[in-house]
């Protein structure tokens, strides 16, 4: 009895180290939106969560998102890809953390520390697109490091 304890615990201590990718987290599922994320830094997964599917429609909605930094942050750039189809048909990218100018709490944190923000986004877009498709998301800091990055996968079948 012991022994097949033992096997299959290093059955899955070698399952959980074979594993490349996170799992994919829902951020919410109501009537015909889904949003779903799942991180595509191999060294780190992280937290987020919206209070309802359908403030996600609204002009601002509140959200929640949790990590433990594994780079510091003296700035922070975000890039964010539209793919549709496996092609990339939109691109954004701002910069959101540099001396002297911040536009958010967290900007100047160091490695190690957490990071946790809660409260109000505006996307600046006044409905969500119909469809299916990917919503690449990509924070990076003044080397270049991933500080995070997240695959947001949407499906909406509203109509507005």
């Amino acid at each position: 009895m012991k022994t097949s304890n033992v096997l299959v615990l290093i059955l899955v201590l070698l399952y959980m180290d074979a594993s490349t990718e996170w799992p994919t987290h829902t951020v919410c599922k109501e009537d015909n939106l889904e949003i779903h994320y799942k991180s595509c830094d191999p060294q780190q997964d992280f937290a987020f969560s919206i209070d309802r599917c359908s403030d996600v429609t609204t002009h601002t909605f509140n959200i929640r998102g949790a990590m433990v930094l594994r780079h510091n942050i003296k700035e922070l750039y975000v890039k964010v890809d539209l793919i549709i189809n496996g092609k990339t048909v939109l691109t954004y990218s701002e910069t959101l953390c540099e001396p002297g100018h911040s536009k958010l709490v967290f900007c100047g944190k160091k490695k190690g520390e957490h990071l946790y923000y809660e409260g109000p986004v505006t996307l600046g877009i006044k409905e969500i697109p119909q469809g299916d498709y990917t919503i690449a998301a990509r924070l990076t800091n003044e080397d270049h490091v991933t500080v995070a990055c997240a695959d947001f996968t949407v499906k909406n079948y509203l109509e507005y």
